[in-house]
């Protein structure tokens, strides 16, 4: 099933694809503009403040660690459905590949579930429509695995 999501603009907010959602449900402005704040907060300072990631961030560090990727469409982030996102943010990534060895902590002692979907939002919210729909498909073929 194709998701369609042409842009709007509500008055004094982010711009907010129509039709994005987040684990099923509708996103609005007002998640999008808080997202973006707890984004420039807590997560820029490794995936930029554009969402353009770490520099060469294909490419291992001498840690032997992945650096930050990209949450623009130029990164993989559209390529996961919603539940593995969140997941990833909330408790790390070894929660979704376990003893997988990552920089990136979990944040779940530091945001509420509802600051991570808003922050997963604000960053759909920034890709291009073909990256949204992709992404759409793979959360609604996810969802249909539970």
């Amino acid at each position: 099933m194709r998701r369609s999501a042409p842009w709007v603009v509500a008055a004094d907010s982010p711009a907010v694809p129509d039709g994005l959602s987040f684990l099923g449900a509708p996103v609005t402005a007002e998640q999008v503009a808080l997202g973006q704040a707890v984004y420039a907060a807590n997560c820029a300072s490794c995936h930029g403040a554009n969402l353009e990631g770490e520099p060469d961030w294909k490419r291992r560090k001498d840690s032997g660690r992945m650096p930050a990727p990209p949450h623009d469409a130029s990164g993989h982030t559209w390529h996961h459905a919603d539940r593995h996102l969140f997941t990833i943010t909330k408790l790390g990534v070894n929660a979704v590949v376990p003893g997988y060895e990552s920089d990136m902590p979990g944040f779940e002692e530091v945001l509420s579930d509802d600051e991570i979907g808003a922050v997963l939002a604000f960053i759909k919210s920034t890709w291009p429509e073909r990256a949204r729909d992709f992404q759409a498909e793979v959360t609604a073929n996810d969802e249909g695995r539970s």
